[in-house]
């Protein structure tokens, strides 16, 4: 089984965790099933950028992305070339370095 390393986020995991994923689970499947709870303004479905998270290492070994995630990501706050939608992401046979970017969309348009 592949392994996810989660890099430390003040809100989300102050310590980093590191847990396992199966091979075609998602990133945010994954993280929730292990007690990490990434934000999903719209319930996974695609439709928000507020589970956009930066693949560090492991990204080519992700299923591509779709147009409907690439459009979406191009809202993304703080969008870089490994950026993707955890909710989209799904996991292959390689391990994976993911980073939690520091805000959402969501937190910025809040003013948090």
């Amino acid at each position: 089984m592949p392994q996810i390393t989660l890099l430390p986020h003040a809100e989300h995991c102050p310590e980093g965790a590191v847990f396992e994923a199966s091979e075609g689970e998602t990133i945010i499947a994954a993280a929730m099933r292990n007690g990490i709870d990434i934000e999903h303004a719209c319930e996974m479905s695609c439709a928000c950028t507020t589970c956009h998270v930066v693949v560090q290492e492991g990204f080519d070994s992700l299923e591509p992305s779709d147009e409907l995630e690439d459009d979406m990501l191009d809202k993304a706050w703080g969008l870089e070339m490994r950026s993707r939608l955890s909710c989209q992401a799904v996991v292959g046979s390689e391990d994976l370095v993911v980073e939690i970017p520091r805000y959402t969309i969501n937190q910025v348009s809040e003013g948090h």
